[in-house]
């Protein structure tokens, strides 16, 4: 069975938050700079199911990981 790559968009979706082009471009001007020695779970900005989310998927290197690798790239620029 085919299934597709989750992208940016339906992550922000998953995560509850604006999915337009617009709002993640919003939201990544609003929180790029996070510290280069905090794991992006652990930003101040995700509740506590976010966060949560964030780091299963990343320890459990989900289908999820790629899209949050690059959301965790964008973040910490």
């Amino acid at each position: 069975m085919f299934t597709e790559q989750p992208s940016i968009n339906s992550l922000f979706s998953q995560l509850g938050l604006g999915s337009s082009d617009e709002e993640i471009a919003e939201f990544f001007e609003t929180h790029r700079g996070l510290n280069k020695s905090q794991h992006l779970h652990e930003a101040p900005y995700w509740d506590e199911s976010q966060s949560a989310f964030l780091k299963d998927a990343i320890v459990e290197d989900a289908a999820w990981a790629e899209v949050i690798d690059q959301l965790n790239a964008e973040l910490h620029e």
